[in-house]
């Protein structure tokens, strides 16, 4: 299993303009390309994609501040006959 996961804080118009250019990728049929932390990822979304979305808010009794997130998730499968076919191609 390969993962790789990058946080790093933006403006919400930054935020905006990413998830758009990946929606116009994933719209566009063809490979879609992330960069994830200095790292370039290239994927290629087989069909059918299960999109997963998530709303949280954690909060505890005390403090001032409640913590709020959204997660996205895309999921496919790909046929690999070896665990290198499975793998996530990742150029630095």
């Amino acid at each position: 299993m390969g993962e790789l996961e990058t946080e790093e804080q933006k403006t919400r118009a930054e935020v905006a303009t990413y998830l758009r250019d990946l929606a116009d990728q994933l719209d566009g049929g063809g490979d879609v390309t992330l960069d994830l932390g200095g790292s370039t990822v290239r994927l290629d979304p087989a069909e059918p994609v299960t999109f997963k979305l998530e709303g949280e808010s954690d909060w505890s009794q005390g403090d001032t501040e409640a913590k709020q997130s959204i997660e996205f998730e895309l999921v496919w499968w790909r046929e690999a006959a070896t665990a290198a076919e499975g793998r996530l191609d990742v150029r630095e």
